[in-house]
C-alpha cells in the first residue's frame, strides 16, 4: 500500500499569546516597502544579490528543474534515427554496389505499475521545495540586513549620548579639582570623579568600536564598498523610526501556510512517499515496447533495389524473480526515509509554531519594559529640569548638574537599547510569519 503524500500534523486552533493586531498575512509580501526606507530597501537589495546561499538556493531550483524533465522524458517513447551510405565490392565476380540506408527506432516503456509517474511527481514536488526555500533564503538575508542595518542606527545613537556622558565627566572631573583645590573636596573624590572620566572615555571608545563592526558586517553582507557604505549610512535618517508590525493572522494553520520551511517539508515527504511508490514499482512486471522503420536502397550494375523494412515489437514482459533480496531492501529504506520525512514535517510545525508564540510573548514583554522605560525617562528629564532650574538660581552645585545629565542620558539609552530590541523582535516575528511566502506564486 502506498503511503500518504500529506500527512496531518497537531496545529493548534488558536494563538495563546496575544497578537499585535489582526491582518492578513499576504501583506508581509510587501512589508519592507512600507517601513519607507528606501536605503534599508537598497540593503536588503544588495545582500540578497551578493548572497552565496540564495545564489545556490536558486541554482538548486535549475537542478530540480531539469531532475524534472528527465522524469516527465520516461513517460514518453524514445526516438533515434540513424543514416548511413556506402559503396564496395563484396565479392570478386560482382560489380561495386552503393549502399544507402536510413531509419528510425522507437522503444517505450509502458508505464503500467506506475513507476516512471511516481518519479515524475515526486521531481515535481521538488521543484515547490526548492523554491520554498529560496525563499526562505531571501527572507533570512533581509532579516539579517536589517537587524545590521536597526543596529547601526542604534548604536549610532547610543555613541552620540556616550560623547555627552564622556564629556558631562570630564566636566565634573574639572569641578571636582577646582573644589579640591579649595578645600571642599577631599583628594580621593577628585581621583574618583577621574577614573569615571577615564571609564567613560573608554565606553565612548567601545561604543565607537561597535558601531564601526556594524558596518564591517554590512560591507560583507551586501558586498557594497566601504566608504561607498558610510557615505549611504551617513545620510540615513538621525534616528530610525518605529517599525510598522507585520500583520499576523488569528488562525495559526493560516501562518503555517505561509512558512516556507514548513512547505519545504510537506513536498518533501511528498517526495519520500514517491520514492516508496517507485521502489515498489520496481518489484513488478515491467511492459516495454520497441518498433524501427527502415529505408534501405542498394544501387549495383546499373540496378537499384529497395530493401526496406519495417518491425513492430516485441511486447516485451519482463519480471524480477530473485535479486537476493536488493529491491526489498531498497523498498525498506524508502519507507525508513518517508518516515524520517514525516517525523521532520511535524516537527517543523512544531517549531513554526514555537518560534511565534515566542515571539509574540517577547514582543508584549517588550512593550511593556518599554512602557516602564519611557516613564523613568520623563521622570529623570524633570529631574534634570529642576536641577538646571536651581543652578541657574544659585541653589545647586555643577556637580549635581552634570549627575542630573547623566542620569537622563542613561535612561535615554535604556529607551533606545528597548527600541532596538522590539525591533529586532518584529524582524524575528517577520521571518517567523513566513516572510510574505506564497505557495501559489512560483
Amino acid at each position: 500500500m502506498l503511503p500518504a503524500s500529506r500527512v496531518a500534523a497537531a496545529v493548534p486552533s488558536a494563538w495563546q499569546s496575544p497578537l499585535p493586531q489582526q491582518g492578513g498575512v499576504a501583506e508581509l509580501s510587501q512589508w519592507w516597502q512600507k517601513q519607507g526606507d528606501p536605503l534599508l530597501l537598497s540593503l536588503i537589495e544588495a545582500a540578497q544579490i551578493a548572497s552565496p546561499g540564495v545564489s545556490q538556493a536558486l541554482q538548486r531550483i535549475s537542478q530540480a528543474r531539469a531532475t524534472q524533465a528527465q522524469a516527465n522524458a520516461a513517460l514518453f517513447p524514445g526516438i533515434s534515427a540513424q543514416a548511413s551510405a556506402g559503396r564496395g565490392v563484396s565479392q570478386p565476380s560482382i560489380p561495386s554496389a552503393t549502399t544507402v540506408q536510413a531509419g528510425l527506432m522507437a522503444s517505450w516503456e509502458l508505464d503500467l505499475v506506475g513507476a516512471n509517474r511516481a518519479v515524475s511527481d515526486a521531481a515535481s514536488a521538488q521543484i515547490q521545495s526548492t523554491q520554498a526555500q529560496w525563499h526562505d533564503a531571501r527572507v533570512s538575508v533581509a532579516a539579517e540586513a536589517a537587524n545590521l542595518y536597526f543596529s547601526w542606527l542604534q548604536c549610532r545613537q547610543l555613541h552620540t549620548l556616550a560623547r555627552y556622558d564622556a564629556d558631562s565627566q570630564q566636566e565634573t572631573v574639572r569641578l571636582t579639582d577646582l573644589s579640591a583645590s579649595a578645600g571642599f573636596t577631599s583628594p580621593s573624590q577628585a581621583g574618583l570623579a577621574r577614573a569615571a572620566a577615564a571609564e567613560s572615555r573608554s565606553h565612548l571608545s567601545q561604543q565607537a568600536a561597535q558601531c564601526d563592526v556594524n558596518i564591517k558586517a554590512l560591507v560583507a553582507l551586501t558586498a557594497m564598498g566601504e566608504e561607498d557604505l558610510r557615505k549611504q549610512l551617513q545620510s540615513a535618517a538621525k534616528t530610525a523610526d518605529a517599525l510598522m508590525p507585520p500583520a499576523v493572522a488569528r488562525v495559526p494553520a493560516d501562518t503555517l501556510a505561509q512558512r516556507p520551511d514548513v512547505f519545504a517539508a510537506e513536498k518533501n515527504v511528498h517526495v519520500a512517499a514517491a520514492a516508496v511508490g517507485n521502489a515498489m514499482a520496481q518489484r513488478l512486471p515491467r511492459l516495454s515496447l520497441n518498433g524501427s522503420i527502415g529505408a534501405m536502397r542498394v544501387s549495383s550494375g546499373g540496378l537499384d533495389q529497395d530493401l526496406s523494412t519495417w518491425s513492430f515489437g516485441p511486447l516485451a514482459l519482463s519480471m524480477p524473480i530473485y535479486d537476493a533480496g536488493q529491491r526489498e531492501a531498497a523498498q525498506a529504506a524508502s519507507q525508513a526515509a518517508y518516515q524520517t520525512a514525516v517525523l521532520s514535517y511535524q516537527a517543523t510545525v512544531r517549531q513554526a509554531v514555537r518560534e511565534v508564540e515566542e515571539t509574540l510573548v517577547q514582543l508584549q514583554s517588550l512593550q511593556a519594559r518599554e512602557q516602564d522605560a519611557l516613564l523613568v525617562q520623563q521622570s529623570f528629564k524633570a529631574a534634570l529640569a529642576g536641577a538646571q532650574a536651581r543652578f541657574k538660581q544659585g541653589l545647586a552645585s555643577g556637580l549635581e548638574l552634570q549627575e542630573a545629565r547623566r542620569a537622563a542620558w542613561t535612561a535615554d539609552g535604556a529607551v533606545l537599547g528597548l527600541q532596538l530590541q522590539r525591533k529586532l523582535a518584529w524582524v524575528t516575528l517577520y521571518r517567523a510569519l513566513g516572510g510574505g511566502f506564497e505557495p501559489a506564486k512560483p
